[in-house]
């Protein structure tokens, strides 16, 4: 064992713990305010490492090298399960005890964590209201700004697609991509065709599947999310001036990609 550590790369400084580790500062005195820090500043890690590995799969479809991205995919979908079981962890903060320290919290609101909203715009659920959020920081604002103005994962898996030679729609491939995209039945029908043909479109048919896990995981995330939010403080408004779990259920069941999930009650025996 190396004890000899001095003027060294040690594990300490390469993980920048004393940064990381001095970054909770509680505004009371309150016990329990430390669980709500670390819990809302690892889904930012976790969703920092989310962000790093969709962009690497974007780039990666448009270059039409498909298949490295399903190691990303399973990927993206661990983290994914990861966020859901941590909703556990807040869970166990009381009503009573997040009451002792909310007021404090002023505005400040998970709605305005840019990089979720870079996940959700990445994954298709696009909203503009949602970018003025960020308009007091410039930098995050450009950024969130640009991920809304790109395609979205699926909309680079319907462009590869239509590259190999499907025939995707016009309509769909040059669509407005700021929108959040909605289903299209010749689209349905490319999926139909790659699921009723798995060995002739394997690699297409995984890229499904894999999709499939990731819009799954990411419904099952926002639930969790809803469920946590009500039971920690029922149908209070949100501190950021959205309608609590209200706002939370209207977008808790979202599909990003319609067809995927559609298709399954056209295939046929």
């Amino acid at each position: 064992m190396t004890t000899d550590l001095a003027n060294k790369l040690d594990y300490d400084g390469y993980l920048s713990l004393g940064q990381v580790l001095s970054a909770q500062k509680p505004l009371s005195t309150h016990h329990d305010e430390m669980l709500f820090i670390i819990q809302h500043q690892t889904s930012e890690l976790w969703f920092k490492l989310i962000v790093h590995e969709l962009e690497e799969a974007l780039m990666l479809i448009r270059r039409d090298e498909l298949e490295p991205t399903f190691k990303i995919f399973a990927r993206v979908k661990h983290i994914q399960q990861l966020l859901t079981q941590q909703w556990g962890v807040l869970a166990t903060l009381t009503p009573s005890e997040y009451v002792k320290f909310r007021h404090l919290l002023g505005p400040a609101s998970g709605i305005q964590s840019y990089q979720n909203r870079m996940i959700e715009f990445i994954l298709g659920r696009k909203d503009e209201r949602m970018v003025a959020v960020f308009a007091h920081k410039p930098e995050i604002y450009a950024m969130v700004k640009r991920t809304l103005e790109a395609p979205t994962l699926y909309d680079e898996c319907l462009r590869h697609l239509a590259r190999r030679g499907f025939k995707v729609p016009a309509s769909v491939l040059e669509r407005d991509v700021t929108k959040t995209y909605e289903s299209n039945e010749e689209v349905l029908q490319i999926w139909k065709a790659v699921y009723e043909n798995p060995q002739q479109y394997w690699d297409f048919y995984e890229l499904a599947e894999k999709l499939v896990d990731i819009d799954e995981s990411h419904i099952l995330f926002r639930f969790r999310h809803l469920k946590t939010v009500e039971r920690i403080i029922g149908h209070k408004r949100g501190t950021g001036g959205t309608a609590g779990v209200k706002y939370l259920a209207q977008i808790a069941e979202d599909r990003m990609f319609p067809e995927l999930w559609d298709v399954r009650t056209e295939i046929k025996g």
